[in-house]
């Protein structure tokens, strides 16, 4: 009995799957934050609770579609990777990682000014906005680092483990992105 070899394209690298477990394991989480988000909110008559603003649209909004913009940006790193363009992948992750790091200190910045207007312990609101919004900016950081790692990686050139490592990172930022458009849904859409 002869073995079938299935061509290349067609077999994910270990890497990527185990992303892809991960990346699973992550939405479970945040599928159950908006699950909690939405029970509270439907069980409770004044959301946000009186004395706390509703969030206002503008900033979220913007910062979203900023981070979001960065997911084509590591597509075509990552296609200059694969063509062996190493300059071009390396400028197209430093630009990434440039918008990224200034929307995660940003949105650090209004998480910080939430903070001066109302406190985790002080309502259900509060507890799960803060939960939501904590989350979602520590997988942007770990998406940072990741970046910055590969970064320092491609310094030392292309190897097909690196072109693994950018494929990698290209879908958890791209779970990243998601989770950042249903954040802000969530976050908004719930307050009204």
């Amino acid at each position: 009995m002869s073995e079938v070899v299935l061509p290349r394209e067609r077999i994910r690298p270990s890497g990527w799957w185990g992303m892809a477990l991960f990346v699973a394991t992550e939405a479970t989480l945040f599928g159950t934050i908006f699950g909690t988000y939405f029970y509270l909110r439907l069980n409770t008559v004044y959301w946000p609770p009186p004395g706390i603003a509703a969030p206002r649209p503008l900033w979220p909004l913007v910062l979203v579609a900023a981070l979001v913009s960065t997911s084509p940006v590591l597509w075509a790193a990552r296609r200059a990777a694969l063509r062996g363009r190493v300059g071009r992948a390396r400028a197209g992750l430093l630009l990434a990682l440039a918008v990224q790091t200034g929307y995660l200190a940003f949105h650090l910045l209004l998480f910080a000014q939430d903070l001066d207007r109302f406190r985790p312990e002080d309502s259900a609101y509060g507890s799960i906005y803060f939960t939501m919004l904590g989350a979602h900016d520590a997988h942007v950081a770990a998406g940072i680092l990741l970046e910055l790692w590969l970064l320092l990686r491609l310094l030392r050139g292309l190897t097909r483990y690196r072109l693994v490592a950018f494929q990698v990172t290209s879908l958890y930022w791209n779970f990243v992105n998601v989770l950042a458009l249903l954040v802000v849904v969530v976050q908004l859409a719930g307050a009204r």
